[in-house]
């Protein structure tokens, strides 16, 4: 029977699978924990973790034993990959599990960035009437997405918009454009500029690396399409947030919305606060219900495989 340590929220179906076959620690709140968290990795045959985990340093130094480390989430940003993978311990990714939730947060937010009616109940209860104000928003259909990044989420993000009447395009450093995803899903591959000149709607599927940081910077937010909107539910650091702050303000943009931080939570007296028409999640554009029971699914079974085959 093996240990496994699970640091972050999980969905209780999958926790009570592993515990039917292994020894679980789980405890949502272990990853705010530090010296309990390096106590159990040490007896950890397998290490369960989301995006808040860092699986690198001490941490990792401290998984004498552990086989394998399963990511709720597909980004490995918060994982030494190379650093477990040197220690022979196998790291899983629940890959494509969250796509749809991410997909549909970007199709309904464009929505609401686009038509901009939706700030107003506050006038509406207190019996003012801003009709006319908010009565040129524009419509979805029609308009253009541009997606810089087409792997899983891109690509679930393209069948939603191209049913509900956009057009698509899409950039990928990563896929040549004779690559059949496009051609199957109707989405004209552009280079990056191009994406970011015609798009009226842009939406960040990337991973954060070295060559993405800070990739949309104020140059590429200059070259953006004028009232066009942005969209990342990808990675903080991708966007240069105090350039994205001034194309807001000064009316280059039409609006924005970030999911994602450069450093999570915000710091006070960040530069994105009280900035217009920008809206503000906190990491989750890909935990729904259903997202989160999928990607536990997944992760439970591989989890149970890896440790089976060790």
């Amino acid at each position: 029977m093996a240990r496994i340590v699970i640091a972050e929220f999980m969905d209780d179906a999958a926790v009570a699978r592993l515990q039917a076959a292994h020894d679980v620690l789980y405890d949502a709140q272990l990853v705010d924990d530090a010296p309990r968290l390096l106590a159990a990795a040490a007896a950890a045959d397998a290490l369960i973790v989301r995006n808040r985990t860092q699986v690198r340093g001490e941490l990792l130094g401290a998984l004498a034993r552990c086989r394998v480390v399963g990511r709720l989430g597909v980004g490995l940003d918060n994982i030494d990959v190379a650093g477990c993978e040197q220690r022979g311990m196998q790291v899983i990714p629940a890959t494509g599990a969250n796509a749809l939730s991410v997909a549909e947060y970007v199709i309904g937010t464009a929505m609401l960035l686009l038509r901009g009616a939706y700030g107003a109940s506050a006038e509406v209860a207190a019996g003012r009437w801003p009709r006319a104000q908010l009565s040129n928003g524009r419509e979805l259909a029609g308009k253009t997405l541009g997606l810089v990044g087409f792997g899983a989420i891109g690509q679930t993000t393209a069948r939603l918009a191209r049913a509900l009447s956009m057009d698509v395009i899409a950039f990928d450093s990563m896929l040549d454009r004779g690559h059949p995803s496009y051609d199957e899903l109707g989405v004209a591959c552009e280079g990056l500029q191009a994406v970011l000149a015609r798009a009226d709607v842009v939406s960040l599927h990337v991973p954060l690396v070295e060559s993405t940081r800070n990739l949309i910077d104020a140059d590429r937010l200059a070259g953006m399409k004028p009232g066009a909107v942005l969209i990342n539910t990808s990675r903080g650091g991708i966007v240069d947030e105090a350039a994205l702050a001034q194309a807001l303000r000064s009316g280059h943009l039409g609006g924005a919305a970030l999911d994602v931080f450069e450093t999570e939570p915000l710091p006070a007296h960040s530069a994105l606060a009280d900035v217009p028409h920008l809206l503000l999640t906190p990491h989750v554009a890909g935990v729904t219900h259903e997202s989160n029971q999928r990607v536990s699914s997944v992760i439970a079974d591989q989890v149970l495989e890896a440790l089976a085959r060790a």
